[in-house]
């Protein structure tokens, strides 16, 4: 193969960019990134030798050693891990393999502070080496291939990439970086080893630098695993740093916990919050789970059999005594010892957000962040509906910024005497609960109601019908009686109600004589105080919201038709009641009827016949 000249990938060349200028005060992270690499790729060659120790032959002796050269002014970090073909180089160093790139890239500004942010989110890896770098050289041998297999890619980061075959006498890959004239600080000794002490000190690979005026290599961090430590002897800024370096974050963790379990099972977990979810949280293809090592063994970068999807923002590790050598993700799957340890770092997990959640301002950081995730839990996971409930935080009638949230707890804490029901809106943004005709009633009564805006809620309340012996009610659904709040119950208030259905009973049946196509029933409505009308559905039907989302997924739906209550002290009403002229009763009701659709977010079904009777009537 000769020499070969390519274009980097449209979303690498303009990442190198933004990541060359936007993280800039953070220059010295590319050495953390690089060891992070060279550690994970010596984690792959001893899991691959398990099945063929012929891999580690040659030097079963695996370490991280960096070079500096003054002449040539290089930086070079050098592995004996599992190396790279030239087919690997070119798709791993040119092209970003993640889905959803473009959609993070769409993201980037001006604003570079915000662009750090976003990128930190992406992890650079590698492409960090061009902040100090005005050249980088890759030169890398895959184990198990011959010498003269090997290849070397070589780039200046601006919008080509060279890959080249050259003869390796070992295996491993090798990252050499030309240091730029003004970053010259990175060629010395010392600042070199704090960085490594700083950021890749418990990383379980020894880094090797020589010793001074020496060809000798010494040790230069502790090379011991962070989570074999007695906890006490592990400090926070230790944890946090050796959270950066695992998961290519720029930020410190919400939270973590390290914690030994040993009886029937022993394992180690080693689990984090992070403080900012990752761009591709959602997508469905995006690979989340622990570290596995087994006997302290690297086993699987992204074990997902021990979290539940609900929890796949949760990063760390976990280390198993009991597992074989030879586990796979098959062998993972259904094993009851696996499920065992589950339980238990889902148990963990929760434990560690219950006590996050002390912290009020800690703990909205990770519900905005995290809290649409979490709401997965009621439907995935049974036999913790309830812990998980615990912590979710919600809008409400009685706050007035979707920043203040409320618990279920303290919901029920500020229930009124004799309520029974959680009383709960969803809809599609926070304003348009908020402004729920719905809700009239229920703030006359000074009832707290649950404002629901995020797709996920219509799915979470179908798998928790109820939280603490109170049953969750949606307040658009059924008919309301708030008779049960007693001291929010005027004593008059259903003398007066049956004789308005008494009064208007001819009037409602006219309006649903008119609407028979469009509604299933017309009925007096004891929810609304402002508005003029709302459409409601059935105790057991499909709320108009979980309808909608159903659709827009290409669902079938079974056909329905809502509910129109009407408000009989609205003025509207009472001039309808007393509307002689045939056409213009038949236009009243389809606008009563159509604002009542606009108002809980439906789509109109005939928008232009709406405009038309508006322009009648005005």
């Amino acid at each position: 193969m000769a020499a070969q000249k390519q274009a980097f990938q449209a979303e690498v060349k303009q990442l190198l960019q933004l990541v060359v200028h936007s993280l800039y005060s953070n220059k010295e992270i590319f050495l953390r990134e690089l060891i992070s690499n060279a550690s994970d790729a010596a984690d792959k060659l001893r899991f691959m030798a398990l099945s063929d120790s012929t891999l580690l032959a040659e030097d079963a002796d695996l370490k991280i050693q960096i070079d500096i050269n003054h002449d040539e002014k290089t930086l070079t970090v050098r592995d004996n891990g599992i190396g790279m073909t030239a087919d690997e180089m070119a798709n791993l160093l040119g092209t970003i393999a993640k889905s959803g790139t473009r959609e993070l890239l769409s993201q980037l500004t001006a604003d570079q502070k915000k662009n750090s942010q976003l990128i930190g989110q992406f992890g650079v890896g590698f492409y960090s080496s061009f902040i100090v770098a005005n050249k980088v050289v890759v030169r890398s041998r895959k184990a198990g291939l011959k010498a003269e297999e090997a290849a070397e890619w070589s780039s200046d980061g601006e919008g080509e990439f060279t890959l080249s075959p050259i003869s390796k006498a070992d295996r491993g890959t090798e990252v050499i970086l030309y240091i730029k004239d003004d970053e010259q600080e990175f060629m010395e000794p010392f600042r070199i080893r704090g960085l490594v002490t700083r950021y890749s000190d418990h990383i379980p690979i020894p880094v090797m630098m020589k010793k001074d005026q020496s060809e000798e290599y010494e040790l230069v961090n502790h090379a011991t695993a962070i989570w074999t430590l007695p906890k006490s002897e592990v400090k926070e800024t230790e944890c946090f740093e050796f959270y950066k370096q695992m998961a290519h974050d720029f930020e410190d963790p919400l939270s973590w916990s390290l914690n030994r379990v040993e009886g029937r099972q022993e394992y180690i977990t080693m689990l984090f919050i992070p403080a900012r979810a990752p761009f591709d949280l959602f997508q469905a293809n995006t690979q989340r789970g622990l570290k596995l090592y087994v006997q302290r063994v690297f086993i699987l970068d992204d074990a997902e059999q021990f979290l539940p999807h609900y929890l796949r923002f949760v990063r760390g590790l976990i280390d198993s005594n009991d597992l074989p050598l030879n586990v796979s993700r098959e062998i993972l799957q259904g094993n009851k010892v696996v499920e065992g340890m589950k339980s238990g770092i889902v148990k963990r997990v929760l434990s560690m957000l219950e006590d996050m959640a002390n912290d009020n301002e800690k703990y909205q950081k990770f519900w905005n962040e995290f809290g649409a995730v979490l709401k997965e839990g009621p439907a995935e996971d049974y036999a913790n509906k309830e812990k998980v409930a615990k912590l979710f935080r919600f809008a409400s009638t009685h706050l007035d910024t979707p920043e203040q949230t409320v618990s279920l707890d303290d919901y029920i804490l500020r229930m009124k005497p004799g309520q029974q029901h959680i009383y709960y809106v969803t809809g599609e943004s926070f304003n348009g609960v908020k402004h729920s005709p719905h809700l009239e009633m229920f703030r006359k009564k000074g009832i707290e109601v649950l404002l629901l805006s995020d797709r996920i809620d219509e799915w979470w309340v179908a798998h928790l019908s109820e939280y603490a012996q109170k049953a969750l009610h949606s307040v658009v659904k059924g008919d309301i009686d708030l008779k049960e709040v007693g001291e929010a119950t005027d004593p008059n208030e259903e003398t007066a109600q049956k004789e308005q259905e008494e009064n208007f009973k001819d009037l409602v049946q006219r309006i649903q004589d008119n609407l028979k196509d469009q509604v299933e029933q017309v009925r007096v409505s004891h929810r609304l105080t402002d508005s003029a009308s709302c459409v409601v559905v059935g105790e057991n039907a499909l709320s108009p919201q979980l309808e909608r989302l159903l659709k827009s997924a290409g669902q079938a739906v079974p056909p329905s038709k809502p509910i129109l209550e009407v408000n009989p002290g609205h003025k509207l009403l009472q001039r309808l009641k007393d509307e002689s002229d045939v056409a213009r009763f038949t236009d009243f009701c389809h606008l009563i009827f159509e604002e009542a659709l606009l108002a809980e977010g439906s789509p109109l079904p005939d928008p232009m016949g709406f405009v038309k009777r508006v322009n009648a009537l005005l």
